[in-house]
């Protein structure tokens, strides 16, 4: 693999949850102790204030206090891949000129999420007029590829034009399409631009195709499994290792993430405070709470969370 574009490290991201109060204001000590406790087990770096960071559920103000709050926590700056994308894009433009200040990695844009049927010519713009404001060569943009949340994909000819434009600029893309298609063919298209697969079962699949790695919500709670995949992905015994891994996966998709992890969480840690989250999230009912653990049980799945 060679990527040299970026600060970021190849390997297991995790999409972090945001830790909130019974107030839903976000916990900074639990927030830094949870980011601590990803990097120590099997974690790369992390990709706060992403979809499972319930992002778009905060403001500007308190996306910039989250990131402050990670430096001061002593999180390294160069392994975060921060979410700047926004509807708005002087929204995004103020968001990211924070996260350079902080010394990030990257940062990670969605495109503008409310239009629909944009075309190509639009999405360019966006990003010629948020890097222009931006104005500083040490810009990382990390394209955040999610078309059944945002619906507005990066078709390849978008990447392409946005490559050639601005080949230092945008680094790479987050893949959470969930189709291995689009993933190997935008690898071998662009063999010099960092694809991250948007979820682990693809992650042997990913660096064996010349990717970066994963950025994936569930690695909140699978990145001991996936840290081993990353350690060893060279070797005959990550096949097994990659197989148990998908089938940890595959159980937590029957749930929508940000509930099913923050439930996850709650029972290891015996914390409730962990269910805390902004509405429309709510937390698991009863009768999933059960089908969550049964399936986990089935599995042996289990993480040292201390």
């Amino acid at each position: 693999m060679k990527h040299t574009n970026s600060s970021l490290p190849d390997g297991v991201f995790a999409a972090n949850l945001t830790p909130q109060k019974s107030d839903m204001a976000i916990d900074d000590q639990r927030l830094v102790d949870h980011c601590r406790w990803l990097l120590a087990n099997g974690c790369d770096g992390l990709a706060p204030m992403g979809t499972t960071g319930e992002a778009n559920s905060f403001t500007v103000k308190e996306r910039m206090a989250l990131l402050e709050t990670l430096i001061r926590g002593d999180i390294p700056p160069a392994n975060l891949l921060v979410g700047t994308g926004c509807c708005a894009f002087p929204d995004t433009v103020e968001l990211t000129k924070h996260a350079l200040a902080c010394g990030i990695g990257g940062v990670l844009v969605l495109p503008p999420f409310y239009y629909k049927q944009v075309s190509d010519d639009g999405i360019l713009k966006v990003f010629d007029t948020i890097i222009n404001q931006v104005g500083s060569d040490k810009l990382r943009i990390y394209l955040y590829h999610f078309p059944q949340m945002s619906g507005v994909p990066f078709s390849n000819m978008a990447i392409e034009r946005l490559l050639t434009e601005f080949p230092t600029i945008i680094a790479g893309m987050k893949d959470s399409s969930g189709n291995w298609a689009n993933m190997q063919r935008i690898c071998q298209q662009f063999p010099d631009f960092r694809v991250y697969a948007g979820t682990e079962r693809y992650l042997l699949d990913i660096l064996k195709c010349g990717g970066a790695g994963c950025i994936s919500a569930t690695t909140n709670v699978t990145c001991p499994l996936a840290g081993q995949v990353f350690s060893v992905w060279q070797t005959p015994e990550a096949l097994e290792l990659q197989s148990y891994l998908t089938r940890c996966r595959e159980a937590l998709e029957a749930f929508p993430f940000i509930p099913a992890l923050k439930q996850i969480l709650a029972d290891h840690t015996g914390r409730q405070d962990w269910l805390n989250m902004r509405p429309p999230h709510i937390p698991l009912n009863a009768a999933n709470i059960k089908s969550l653990n049964t399936s986990l049980d089935n599995l042996n799945f289990k993480i040292d969370y201390t």
